[in-house]
């Protein structure tokens, strides 16, 4: 069974960078708070590296 991570956005996206907006709605957040459970696979990993500072991580 392939491993899960749980991203909870807990920083607004207001005056970020365009890549980074369209990062965090890729993850699938839209809300602060809310929380999404993805695969763990290099590219969830890579784009949780380029939005880390707006999202925590915790291995489900």
């Amino acid at each position: 069974m392939a491993n899960k991570l749980e991203i909870t956005l807990n920083r607004s996206t207001i005056g970020r960078l365009e890549k980074q907006r369209k990062t965090v709605a890729a993850l699938g957040l839209k809300k602060i708070r809310q929380s999404v459970v993805l695969e763990d696979n290099p590219t969830v990993r890579g784009m949780i590296n380029v939005v880390s500072h707006l999202v925590t991580v915790k291995e489900v």
